[in-house]
């Protein structure tokens, strides 16, 4: 069992992008939380190992005040140890997202008839399942091979591969997935023999579009990348380059008001928004070139 830390502090709205990434680099992860409309947001961060405080309010401090706001109040509190991989079983039953049945090995009772399986062991890797972004991934999958006639795909930030294993077991065809964390990638690989698709899945620990599988593959049919709206649009132009004229990307991982960056990036770039699926506050889109 390990423990983590927790800090977390308020912005207005118009700085929360600006906050965020002054804190990135000294935590393991960072969320944002709307407070009240058109008012504060929370920035709350975690980090497995105790952050340096002090000079993280150094940072906060000198942004406040080149942005002439009082420096935010900086909290920091020890969260207790949590076996992760107990606490994922007990709160992962099966879910169902469109044509797909996703499930733990702790699930015994066969896939619903008319389902297709996906066996994911989520472990450390982003990509369970419960999210609403990977549903409405799964979901515009299922609706986009109804009617699409894809060759072989790119799964950009796979995680622990469920988009990637989606694709190959409902369209058989060769898929690329790329994620920056190397243990997701380890887990995904693992994932892909229990779902039997390691022979259509290849799998590369990478930074994004700079990974040599994906250079060496050339154009992809399909691309879809569930990561965050602003990296999404700094990767718009990436993405052109490796999607083959009239293909479709799919993109997830931002919430309703960060649809326009997404979508503007892209349009830039030649695409056009085709679809979008909401599940709470999170959006999925579908864009074709």
């Amino acid at each position: 069992m390990q423990g983590m830390w927790r800090i977390a502090f308020e912005v207005p709205e118009r700085l929360v992008p600006l906050f965020a990434d002054v804190v990135e680099p000294h935590l393991d992860a960072v969320s944002t939380f709307e407070l009240q409309e058109g008012g504060q947001w929370l920035i709350e961060g975690t980090s497995y190992t105790e952050p340096d405080t002090a000079r993280i309010a150094m940072k906060l401090a000198v942004l406040a005040a080149a942005q002439g706001i009082p420096e935010p109040e900086l909290t920091k509190e020890p969260l207790p140890p949590i076996d992760w991989v107990t606490k994922t079983y007990l709160s992962f039953p099966p879910i169902t997202a469109g044509r797909f049945f996703i499930h733990g090995s702790h699930h015994k009772k066969p896939v619903p008839k008319g389902k297709i399986g996906l066996q994911i062991e989520a472990a450390m890797a982003f990509g369970s399942g419960e999210h609403a972004t990977t549903q409405g991934c799964l979901r515009a999958i299922s609706e986009l091979c109804k009617v699409g006639g894809f060759r072989n795909a790119l799964d950009m930030g796979c995680g622990s591969g469920i988009l990637a294993f989606a694709l190959a077991k409902l369209r058989h065809i060769p898929v690329v997935g790329v994620d920056i964390d190397a243990l997701s990638i380890e887990i995904a690989q693992e994932n892909a023999v229990l779902n039997r698709v390691h022979k259509l899945v290849s799998l590369h620990a990478a930074n994004g579009y700079a990974a040599k599988a994906v250079r060496e593959f050339g154009k992809f049919d399909l691309i879809v990348a569930n990561i965050l709206a602003r990296p999404l649009a700094r990767m718009a132009p990436d993405l052109r380059r490796h999607l083959v004229p009239g293909g479709t990307a799919i993109f997830s991982g931002l919430l309703h008001h960060q649809e326009p960056l997404v979508i503007n990036a892209h349009r830039t770039q030649g695409l056009r928004l085709v679809r979008r699926f909401r599940l709470g506050d999170w959006s999925t889109l579908v864009m074709k070139g």
